[in-house]
């Protein structure tokens, strides 16, 4: 039987990997449902045409600041970008997604609180904004507070033209493995696998999960699609080491912990193998 001890923790490191790397998607998302920067209201099949003689000139500085400060979020330069952010607030205190991206930069400088700040001010503006409430969700969920977490991650995936669905069902999937409601993460985990099979995020945690349960056959097919591609990392090789030696497979047992030991000589999975202890 294996012992998944680290689980939790690799599965936040993977997620955190690729949220980080997403984030400013997120927003550039939130940007893209509004039209042209004004925000709409949940009636917006009764609203007028918006054209940009409806923007404001507050509202198009605004926008021009958000942008810079994507580019220097995308490019880790978080307090570079929070300057920008604090200007487009200047031009327009009523804009939802600079609220939202503040809140992103606050994580990303560890300031939990002002990030909280951020994303409850984005919300109150534009309450159907689901980037924002996923992003709550996430900040909440990293502070343990789970429920809470589960009602944004919910009203997230409620709003019928989010397009996002399988990067929230991710998130509340991994977010209900820390809270250790694994039949709950499983079917979170399922439903993003079938609209984003190919995200190693969404695969390596459902394999973790069937392995957990001794699932082995299960567990194979999801961490073999993810290590015969490009995504393959010390985590996912060291799994599927794990997974092979309880079905048996001495071939793929050699070939996987082969590509670990070249590939990330000196990471933990590595040292682990090395030292035959396959609980770790």
């Amino acid at each position: 039987m294996i012992r998944m001890s680290k689980a939790h923790s690799n599965a936040s490191r993977q997620l955190l990997r690729l949220f980080c790397a997403a984030a400013a998607a997120f927003v550039l998302a939130g940007c893209i449902n509004t039209k042209n920067g004004v925000l709409q209201n949940s009636s917006a099949k009764e609203a007028p045409i918006v054209t940009d003689s409806d923007e404001s000139n507050g509202r198009k500085r605004a926008k021009l600041r958000v942008e810079l400060a994507v580019g220097y979020f995308q490019q880790d330069q978080a307090t570079v970008a929070l300057d920008e952010v604090k200007q487009a607030l200047v031009a327009d205190p009523n804009f939802a997604d600079a609220y939202n991206l503040r809140g992103l930069i606050y994580m990303r400088l560890d300031d939990p609180g002002l990030a909280e700040d951020s994303f409850r001010r984005a919300i109150a503006l534009d309450p159907r904004d689901p980037n924002a409430l996923h992003n709550y969700g996430w900040l909440l969920c990293q502070q343990q507070r789970y429920a809470d977490a589960q009602q944004q991650f919910t009203a997230a995936l409620a709003i019928p033209s989010y397009t996002d669905r399988s990067k929230t069902l991710m998130t509340q999937g991994v977010c209900q493995i820390k809270a250790g409601q694994r039949l709950e993460a499983e079917r979170s985990l399922l439903k993003a696998y079938e609209l984003d099979a190919g995200n190693p995020v969404i695969g390596y945690n459902l394999a973790m999960l069937m392995a957990q349960r001794q699932d082995w056959q299960k567990a194979q097919f999801y961490i073999r699609r993810i290590n015969n591609g490009p995504s393959a990392s010390a985590e996912t090789l060291w799994l599927g080491v794990k997974v092979e030696r309880q079905l048996n497979n001495k071939e793929a047992v050699t070939q996987l912990a082969g590509q670990l030991q070249r590939r990330f000589p000196d990471s933990r999975e590595a040292i682990a193998y090395e030292r035959g202890n396959f609980n770790d």
